[in-house]
């Protein structure tokens, strides 16, 4: 539940309760006494007012009604009842919005530095088996005009225009952008759509291990010069 409704509702009930409070202990205003019957009052009363009056003597003998039931609404047992139910409600809305508090959000994230196996578990070309759980495509070229040499480099999948995910289309050979057309090379260059600059390349390198490991926390940007960077590409 949001924190600041369940303030709005605890606040609601707690000036309930204290009306129901108020209402159920102030002092009752004496009754006041019933005029002397006329005599002479004219008798042109009904049948059925009088068949009326004359039951509701008898059900007051049967089951007589003390003072204290002389609510039109409900008894004393019922305000009662109400009162305690809304001091009831807003102790629990208060300890629930307090709990809310002590536990925030948590927004899980993929982590940033992983390993995707050793090289020899990769063809040449893209692979998208990691898109979707770390967010990064895995190109093995057998030469990269950056570095002059074949290996491995990490593409990042976010498009540089607006933040979308690009598709790879194997039989156009390229990343293409479904948000607004942007087109990128196997490399990660531009050449179509409203794209300002190339895909960003995560830093690759071998682990202790002998397993690729990949970092998204450092990015190497085309633009700036930084695809030159040996943690840019994987050579092998």
């Amino acid at each position: 539940m949001n924190p600041l409704i369940a303030v709005i509702i605890t606040g609601v009930a707690m000036f309930v309760a204290h009306i129901l409070v108020i209402l159920l202990f102030r002092e009752k205003p004496a009754a006041p006494e019933e005029p002397a019957a006329d005599a002479e009052a004219p008798a042109r009363a009904s049948a059925p007012a009088a068949i009326v009056g004359a039951a509701t003597k008898l059900a007051d003998r049967v089951v007589p009604r003390t003072a204290d039931d002389a609510s039109p609404l409900m008894g004393r047992r019922g305000w009662m009842g109400l009162a305690w139910g809304s001091f009831t409600a807003a102790t629990a809305g208060c300890l629930a919005a307090t709990g809310r508090f002590m536990f925030p959000n948590v927004l899980n994230e993929p982590p940033q530095q992983f390993t995707i196996g050793f090289p020899d578990e990769y063809g040449e070309g893209v692979d998208e088996r990691w898109k979707d759980r770390f967010g990064v495509w895995v190109v093995r070229t057998p030469f990269d005009d950056y570095h002059e040499t074949s290996g491995f480099y990490a593409l990042l999948v976010t498009c540089t225009h607006l933040g979308c995910t690009p598709n790879w289309l194997s039989a156009e050979s390229k990343f293409k952008c479904p948000c607004h057309g942007s087109g990128f090379r196997p490399t990660g260059i531009n050449f179509e759509g409203p794209a300002p600059r190339p895909l960003e390349r995560a830093r690759i390198v071998l682990a202790e291990d002998g397993q690729i490991q990949v970092d998204k926390a450092r990015k190497f940007q085309e633009e700036l010069g930084q695809w030159t960077d040996p943690e840019a590409f994987l050579a092998l």
